[in-house]
């Protein structure tokens, strides 16, 4: 795990895959995840080869301590261009805005690494806070959620403190 993270300015990105409505209690990655997988050649103008594990939170960002909040979850891939869109996927417009940027190693099901970015790098921070915009991860060709060695990037929206948050606007 990286404990220093890395600050960038993201510009927005085109994305296509697939949806599901969740909760942390009732967790449906997995099910998302297999749903995708086996259709995701099916996207066409790929810009990356990479896999984006992306949750929205629609209640802002006080609604991740509670366990039971209702967020949306997508598997989705980066494209050129949000035309083509297979039957049974939608797109969405990753909003640009600064994201602090963590390396995780391990498998999905360690959660140290979200839980030093929540408990003591975001309140210690002194110039960051949570930011009201999507969450993500990028997952690298051929990343296994069970294996030890994993490597993903945890891509968490911040913002300068005492600085209006933006807007969510996905479509």
């Amino acid at each position: 795990m990286s404990r220093v993270p890395q600050i960038v300015e993201l510009t927005s990105k085109k994305l296509i895959g697939m949806s599901l409505e969740m909760s942390r209690v009732e967790d449906r990655t997995a099910v998302l995840w297999q749903a995708f997988m086996p259709r995701r050649n099916e996207v066409r103008n790929r810009s990356s080869d990479d896999y984006i594990s992306m949750q929205v939170f629609p209640g802002g960002p006080g609604q991740l301590s509670d366990p039971v909040a209702r967020f949306t979850k997508w598997a989705v891939v980066e494209v050129d261009g949000l035309d083509n869109v297979p039957e049974g996927m939608a797109s969405y417009t990753l909003q640009s805005g600064t994201y602090a940027v963590f390396e995780h190693k391990g498998p999905a099901s360690d959660l140290s690494t979200f839980m030093y970015i929540f408990n003591e790098w975001l309140p210690n921070s002194g110039t960051y806070e949570l930011d009201d915009r999507e969450h993500f991860e990028v997952l690298a060709p051929g990343y296994n959620a069970r294996d030890p060695n994993a490597r993903e990037e945890i891509w968490i929206p911040v913002r300068r403190r005492n600085q209006p948050p933006m807007a969510v606007d996905s479509r």
